[in-house]
């Protein structure tokens, strides 16, 4: 059925539940795992007439907590998947969008199936913190799974 799937991952307990369902999906189909963490660009502060001081954080400081982060999930990634006796290859990606880099990724990788988990945000929630689920769920062509 399913050859080639990918995971989206941000670290975080919810997104760690959808790593564990696609490696066991991956497993039980014999498909390959690859597990995405998206970092995001970094944006220089604008400071106007009435900021608060607030630390610069300088692109080679951003950059290096980014990639911290992004190891930490991509390593809890590769343990869930470990567990299940399943290979995963990690990949970063650099983009100010998720899900635009989730499908490229899926595209560029030639997945056949993503997987990712969903806040559930609706309303007013929803609207003004978006939903990147809803996103790729909208924008791909390759079947999603959604894991709440």
């Amino acid at each position: 059925m399913y050859k080639h799937i990918l995971v989206a991952t941000d670290g975080s307990k919810l997104s760690m539940k959808a790593v564990r369902t696609a490696a066991t999906l991956a497993g039980s189909l014999g498909a390959r795992l690859t597990a995405l963490h998206v970092m995001p660009s970094y944006v220089p502060p604008v400071y106007g007439e009435g900021a608060i001081f607030i630390p610069e954080m300088t692109p080679k400081g951003f950059k290096a907590a980014v990639e911290k982060e992004a190891q930490a999930a991509l390593a809890s990634a590769a343990k869930a998947a470990d567990e299940v006796d399943v290979a995963v290859n990690s990949v970063k990606a650099t983009d100010p969008q998720p899900w635009n880099a989730i499908i490229k990724t899926a595209r560029t990788k030639k997945c056949d199936l993503v997987v990712m988990a969903s806040h559930g945000r609706r309303g007013l929630s929803g609207l003004l913190l978006g939903s990147e689920t809803t996103k790729v769920l909208t924008h791909s062509k390759v079947p999603v799974l959604v894991v709440r």
